[in-house]
């Protein structure tokens, strides 16, 4: 398995004064680092191929969903908008380097109904990520498709709500995405769930129950690890920890206090927690 991190703990978008920041990660023993595409430049994901390649740093790729390109949408215009919208998202991930594209992507993210998925809105959503995985597969990139807690999205919220969706999608390169801190929310048992979901499972962060240090919080660590092991998953364990000093992060992950002392004392806590867990495993 390889160990990263999510940018997201400094930035949401990719910027010069990250390359300290991807240093030190580097130094601390991280494979890699999961990137944030919202700017669709390509000119630009070349340019930061190459600085972690030179780095000698792996990548994965976030992206989340705007509501003028939601798929569920009942506007034609909109879906055509969200599969075009996700083509360039694609591109951007391949021109990055990275063949894993996770987050979730069947919904627009906090965009709610009042109700839980329709049949319409589950079937228009199920036929516009076939499209993208379609569109996906040449590139070497697969849609690790998240699972999020029900405050956030109507849409996906279990495990098993997961294996449904990309079962009915129904190709190689769209999988699961799961993530510790909406599992600790809407699990019964986070282990028995990982274990149903298999080889489904294409990503995984790695996120406390208050988005802080992991294995300092009440998630259920020792059984989602045994399952992972159980299920022979041997992708990444991305680190996924939000701060309170951004004000655009902090307001969508409502994040009102610190959490920990220094981003970096976060990240090198969270990735010797993770060196710990797998060689006991």
């Amino acid at each position: 398995m390889k160990i990263g991190i999510n940018l997201y703990l400094w930035a949401d978008d990719m910027h010069d004064g990250l390359m300290p920041v991807l240093e030190k990660l580097k130094k601390i023993g991280y494979d890699g680092v999961e990137v944030p595409i919202f700017d669709l430049d390509q000119a630009k994901w070349k340019t930061w191929a190459k600085r972690l390649d030179d780095l000698g740093l792996d990548r994965t790729a976030n992206t989340v969903i705007a509501p003028e390109h939601n798929p569920v949408s009942a506007d034609p215009k909109t879906r055509a908008a969200a599969y075009q919208h996700m083509q360039r998202v694609v591109d951007s991930c391949a021109t990055v380097g990275s063949s894993i594209l996770c987050g979730p992507h069947q919904v627009a993210l906090g965009v709610f109904t009042g109700r839980g998925a329709t049949e319409d809105e589950w079937k228009r959503s199920v036929e516009h990520l076939r499209r993208v995985a379609e569109y996906a597969e040449p590139s070497g990139v697969v849609l690790a498709e998240e699972v999020v807690n029900r405050f956030e999205l109507y849409h996906v919220n279990t495990l098993d709500q997961g294996i449904r969706l990309v079962d009915e999608v129904d190709h190689p390169s769209c999988k699961l995405h799961l993530d510790t801190f909406h599992a600790h929310i809407e699990e019964k048992n986070t282990g028995d769930a990982i274990r149903r979901a298999g080889d489904r499972i294409a990503h995984v962060h790695i996120s406390e129950n208050d988005r802080g240090v992991p294995g300092s919080g009440s998630v259920a660590w020792d059984g989602a690890f045994d399952a992972l092991r159980d299920t022979g998953y041997n992708g990444w364990l991305t680190v996924e920890a939000f701060g309170n000093f951004l004000p655009n992060l902090a307001a969508a992950t409502k994040i009102w206090r610190p959490l920990f002392d220094s981003e970096e004392q976060l990240a090198a806590e969270a990735h010797a927690f993770l060196i710990d867990k797998t060689a006991r495993r």
